[in-house]
């Protein structure tokens, strides 16, 4: 467990402090209001969203919207798509809002961008991890995959990018590599990249290994000893070439890699 604590910042100058404090309002969410001419409209990555926090509406998931009391009627600043959800749930009688103060449209508008804007958002790797703990099945099964195949999902890239050999942080590539190829096929490709000391195993490396194993137009050319051996022993070189192959033919860097890679396969070196 970490504490908060604060951080020495010298070259701060804090701001001062409003002589008001947000206060929480338990409010029915269908007389919540939104100002379209700041805020944004639903589109169908919205509607998505919302369909989540209907089908999943869960209190311990919950953050108040926050709202400006505009002459009695409680406009949203941000959480429009909560506040849509609880009414679409239909079960939701009240909401708790968090209410601040801002007279003009200007300064609500601005609140706005900054409570979008001045956000860290959460990285594929830390939300794995978060999932992983929550004993989501799919995070599971890509961590069990990694680990047997001796592979490290990293939460954040090492200092100075010095990764350690079979460490990586392309867990979107692996899971999506989890859902084409399943538990065992995805091992397999992890432990190729494992076997060639890849350092670190990239989303690149880890598309180019697929599809050596299982495009028609190699499959069954290489095997996967031959495969590991090319990366350990030439992998910094081809991957240079790859980035040319890349330039000239506007081909991906993962397809230009294992072209590069089955055009080198009888160079790899045996220590």
């Amino acid at each position: 467990m970490r504490s908060i604590d604060a951080l020495s910042l010298p070259d701060i100058a804090p701001a001062p402090v409003p002589d008001w404090m947000p206060e929480i309002r338990h409010v029915d969410p269908r007389t919540l209001v939104v100002d379209e001419s700041y805020q944004r409209a639903l589109s169908e990555r919205s509607v998505r969203l919302i369909r989540k926090i209907v089908s999943q509406w869960d209190w311990s998931a919950f953050k108040p919207p926050v709202v400006v009391d505009v002459g009695g009627a409680l406009e949203v600043i941000d959480g429009q798509h909560t506040a849509i959800g609880a009414v679409t749930h239909g079960g939701i009688a009240q909401i708790p809002v968090l209410v601040v103060r801002a007279v003009e449209r200007k300064n609500r508008a601005g609140a706005f961008v900054r409570h979008n804007r001045d956000r860290i958002q959460v990285t594929p790797t830390q939300l794995h991890t978060a999932l992983v703990e929550a004993g989501d099945e799919d995070a599971m099964t890509i961590a069990q995959v990694c680990q047997r195949a001796g592979v490290t999902i990293l939460k954040n890239p090492p200092p100075m990018a010095r990764f350690r050999p079979g460490e990586t942080i392309a867990v979107s590539t692996i899971g999506a590599l989890v859902n084409r190829r399943h538990a065992a096929g995805a091992r397999k490709v992890l432990e190729i990249c494992v076997q060639g000391g890849a350092c670190p195993i990239s989303a690149d490396l880890i598309k180019a290994v697929e599809h050596l194993l299982h495009a028609a137009e190699y499959k069954g050319e290489l095997q996967a000893d031959r495969i590991a051996l090319l990366i350990s022993s030439r992998l910094s070189t081809l991957e240079a070439e790859a980035k040319r192959f890349a330039a000239e033919r506007k081909l991906p860097l993962w397809r230009a890699l294992a072209s590069v890679l089955f055009m080198n396969r009888r160079k790899a070196r045996h220590d």
